[in-house]
């Protein structure tokens, strides 16, 4: 029996490098039997800005309500998106901080160090593009961008195991690397 996956675009332009990645993960999962819903930031009305932190509500925008459902429906949540600056993009950033919201993705406990954790049941995959070298991004800049999404977030969160491809760099990569990267991103689905 199939999974349902989340798949979430991270790059803010429509036809990035990390769409074509996430592409490639979603046609393999179809291709194995798994339901598959897509979520193109890029494609999203909402603002990034979480303006009041959690002192006050903020209201979420339609898009943002049926991203938090699909996260909700997902078994399975992937997220592709580019290394910048050592981080994820400001609009995943944005994106996280609106939906991962106190009652909805955790919550606090009196008396307790660390809060409920909402999304347990759940597992993810990243797909982590960056031009720097992923060995370099790993073992020199303890790799910001992923612990960060992967330890403080999800799994703070409640979900996991969090898996990670890294690829790159991108940028001096020739067409036969990214053919494979792309080979390699929907073979990443057959362990679904």
């Amino acid at each position: 029996m199939g999974k349902r996956v989340a798949v979430i675009v991270g790059h803010p332009a429509a036809d990035s490098w990390c769409g074509a990645l996430a592409d490639s993960y979603a046609a393999a999962a179809r291709a194995g039997g798994h339901e598959v819903r897509m979520v193109h930031l890029a494609q999203l009305d909402f603002d990034p800005s979480l303006h009041e932190g959690y002192r006050q509500i903020q209201a979420l925008e339609p898009d943002l309500l049926a991203a938090q459902a699909t996260v909700v429906w997902a078994e399975h949540v992937v997220i592709a998106y580019p290394i910048w600056w050592g981080s994820v993009p400001a609009l995943l950033k944005g994106f996280l901080d609106r939906i991962l919201l106190p009652g909805f993705a955790f919550k606090y406990r009196p008396g307790k160090a660390f809060p409920e954790q909402l999304l347990r049941g759940r597992s993810a995959q990243l797909l982590v593009s960056m031009d720097t070298p992923p060995w370099y991004f790993r073992w020199v800049y303890r790799m910001p961008g992923i612990v960060q999404l992967k330890k403080t977030t999800l799994e703070f969160c409640g979900i996991a195991p969090v898996k990670v491809a890294a690829f790159g760099p991108l940028i001096s990569s020739s067409p036969a690397q990214r053919a494979s990267w792309l080979v390699k991103a929907a073979r990443l689905a057959d362990g679904l």
